[in-house]
């Protein structure tokens, strides 16, 4: 006999991370051929780019421009790819824009890597992984950090589970979608970093598929990153 807390969880978790909504987004053989071949194309310029704003010193404007620019090379792909949908998701029997799930699936990713913090920070190597990415956050200007970072969490969603995740084609979005997303960031050369993607990802990619857009993963990509952004840096430190 099933747990009456997995017919909960399956109840609430289903509409946003499993079932998948009807949607038509059909494009011709020749409409996603040219999506891929922009990808592809996008993916590169914006893996070298990010390889390089975080190799730039804490505190340097330089990391400003290079982040939007960053940003805009993700942007930019996408919108050159093709067609971007929102997405919907299932309420009371009807579909609605997937606002507050998503949000509260960020403050619960969110938790989750606060968490992992606390352990992370008593392991030296993982430490200083963590603390390599952190540094911008302290000694860079608050407003600018939170813009740039809350500017690349729509421009990544935009780009690879919207441009990205519509190339893959029908089978298999989700994983491939992921694993791309992280071997992205390996161009960091911060392990931490290609991790965090991956796990985010998962959670992002299967939003993506079920919502049929990129609203809901914009969403929780962009909570989860204020909490990044506000608590990290004087949680994990030394």
């Amino acid at each position: 006999m099933s747990s009456p807390w997995l017919g909960r969880a399956r109840r609430a978790l289903g509409p946003s991370l499993i079932d998948r909504v009807e949607r038509d987004h059909q494009q011709t053989d020749q409409q996603f051929r040219r999506r891929r071949v922009v990808v592809a194309a996008t993916l590169v310029i914006g893996a070298v780019l990010l390889g390089i704003s975080l190799s730039v010193r804490p505190g340097d404007d330089l990391f400003y421009l290079l982040t939007v620019l960053v940003a805009c090379v993700w942007v930019g792909g996408a919108l050159l790819s093709g067609p971007l949908h929102l997405g919907h998701i299932p309420f009371r029997d009807r579909l609605r824009r997937p606002i507050v799930t998503p949000i509260v699936t960020g403050l619960v990713l969110g938790g989750i890597f606060v968490a992992g913090a606390l352990v992370v920070r008593e392991l030296a190597p993982l430490r200083d992984l963590v603390n390599s990415v952190l540094d911008h956050a302290r000694y860079g200007a608050i407003v600018p950090i939170v813009a740039v970072t809350l500017l690349n969490g729509v421009a990544e969603e935009v780009f690879f589970r919207g441009a990205l995740f519509a190339a893959i084609g029908r089978r298999n979005a989700v994983p491939i979608s992921t694993v791309v997303y992280a071997v992205a960031t390996v161009a960091t050369g911060n392990l931490m970093l290609v991790f965090a993607a991956f796990l985010l990802g998962v959670v992002l990619g299967l939003q993506r598929r079920a919502s049929g857009g990129v609203l809901a993963p914009i969403l929780t990509h962009i909570t989860w990153s204020s909490i990044m952004v506000f608590v990290l840096p004087a949680l994990v430190h030394g």
